[in-house]
């Protein structure tokens, strides 16, 4: 939220802005065939950037750059996606099923859901592993990524 909108929320609006960016952590389902078009021993980061190009394909409502109100919507749509990607990513290159966001995680509970749940057995979630998690994504969102990284 502070760096979308250069301020911290008030409670409302840390509501409000959680429960949109669960709602839209699914995946178009032909992402799963997109993956199978990839070697299971492809490097994952080489898949991220491949599904992340690919999300302008079935996203194309939002690629406006000019447009303000588009670009707020791909910012939300890739805070979304992108830990559904990176779990989908993980669970292909170890040859287990796609496991589904759920809307009653939080942001940093669900990737762990995704990466280590199977379809028979749900993974119990660590609530001190889930809290390092999201303190992880918040530090990774504020340092960015660099080459060193």
């Amino acid at each position: 939220y502070l760096l979308l909108y250069g301020e911290l929320p008030t409670k409302q609006e840390k509501i409000d802005f959680d429960r949109c960016i669960m709602q839209h952590m699914m995946v178009h389902e032909q992402f799963t065939r997109f993956f199978h078009g990839f070697r299971r021993d492809s490097h994952p980061m080489a898949v991220m950037v491949a599904c992340l190009g690919a999300m302008s394909a079935f996203y194309h409502d939002s690629i406006d750059i000019k447009d303000a109100q588009q670009r707020m919507i791909a910012a939300i749509r890739l805070i979304s996606k992108v830990p559904t990607l990176a779990a989908m990513a993980y669970k292909y290159s170890i040859g287990q099923a796609f496991v589904y966001p759920r809307n009653d995680l939080s942001y940093a509970a669900n990737f762990l859901h995704m990466c280590f749940s199977v379809p028979c057995e749900g993974y119990k979630i660590n609530p001190v592993l889930s809290r390092a998690m999201d303190r992880i994504f918040t530090l990774h969102a504020d340092h960015e990524q660099n080459a060193s990284t």
